[in-house]
């Protein structure tokens, strides 16, 4: 089992957005000195729910700052960035950190930032496959031209090129962030990992990593790709001594950050959102995932595993908002719930 950090770069009300870009940073830090395997960072843009605008940009600063830590993208938001472009980054990544990057990429919604990038709401709507497929192929062959709908230039080679670095991977890993059945099946057709998100349950997961199978089959990709897929759960951690105690530290901070946070969401063309009620989101998050003593999270993990077959996990550990605390989770994580785990 493979246990690591997912970081949004949250700003809590009260807070700076320099003291939660430094949580942030001081998180990575941490989860490899703890021992775990992988810090996921999140991408948002102009809304204190993260204040992280460049996962990639973070993701290199972070590989640098590090020595053995996987570090992954959760998600590059693929509709506002050129797929050459992004993958002219994530080789790079690959290639000057050893093979430690992982590129996550995903839809994102249909937010002002489509509007602000130049994108348009088509690149969010339709647009995913095409932009997807553009990018695997300027990861994996020599030379890369495009006729797309969106995208069309002539051929040009692939410098540099990510195959060239002296790892077992022939490139970086990319994931891709699945909430539908149409992004499952996306994902199964290219023979690619699911990010599955912390607002799912065990039987959600379950049944999208059984449908991914299914397509992935149907696709003819070999059994031994698909047993050994690497899915990701994402979730949300806290540890305490009892299990009333880490709950109650989220439950008194995490609702005035997700309300302040999602709240400054704006959708592109003005349709109507429904967003969570703060206080029963963070509920149904404590009942879902490893919060509360080293013992019930490893449980809880266990039991994730056991119901879904995923062994991978990225933890929102900053719910509290303080770095004591966040670094007070991360470090038990690593010295009494993974020795639990093994």
């Amino acid at each position: 089992m493979r246990v690591g950090s997912f970081v949004l770069a949250a700003q809590f009300p009260g807070q700076g957005q320099g003291e939660a870009l430094h949580r942030a940073v001081r998180t990575a830090e941490v989860a490899e000195e703890a021992g775990l395997d992988a810090v996921w960072l999140a991408e948002h843009h102009f809304v204190p729910y993260g204040t992280c605008p460049s996962a990639i940009t973070l993701a290199a600063l972070l590989l640098g700052r590090t020595r053995r830590l996987r570090v992954g993208t959760a998600v590059s938001v693929l509709p506002t960035v050129h797929p050459v472009a992004l993958g002219e980054q994530a080789a790079l990544l690959h290639l000057t950190s050893g093979g430690r990057f992982s590129l996550g990429v995903g839809r994102g919604g249909p937010w002002v930032d489509l509007e602000v990038f130049g994108a348009g709401l088509a690149a969010y709507e339709s647009g995913f496959p095409e932009s997807l497929d553009l990018l695997l192929r300027w990861l994996r062959e020599p030379s890369v031209a495009a006729d797309g709908e969106r995208f069309a230039f002539r051929e040009v080679a692939v410098v540099p090129r990510p195959d060239e670095a002296l790892t077992e991977a022939p490139g970086p890993e990319v994931v891709v962030a699945c909430t539908s059945p149409a992004s499952v099946r996306l994902a199964a057709e290219r023979g690619l990992p699911m990010l599955l998100g912390m607002h799912a349950g065990d039987e959600e997961k379950a049944e999208m990593v059984a449908l991914w199978q299914r397509c992935a089959r149907a696709a003819g990709r070999p059994e031994e790709r698909i047993a050994d897929a690497g899915h990701v759960s994402a979730g949300v951690c806290h540890i305490a001594d009892r299990d009333a105690e880490a709950a109650e530290t989220l439950l008194k901070a995490m609702p005035g950050w997700l309300k302040q946070g999602l709240d400054a969401h704006v959708t592109v063309d003005g349709r109507s959102r429904r967003m969570r009620d703060p206080l029963a989101y963070t509920e149904m998050l404590c009942a879902l995932h490893p919060v509360g003593s080293p013992q019930r999270c490893a449980d809880r993990l266990a039991a994730t595993a056991e119901r879904t077959g995923i062994s991978r996990f990225a933890l929102l550990v900053e719910g509290s908002g303080e770095l004591a605390a966040t670094e007070e989770t991360v470090r038990r994580l690593g010295a009494e719930v993974l020795p639990r785990l093994r």
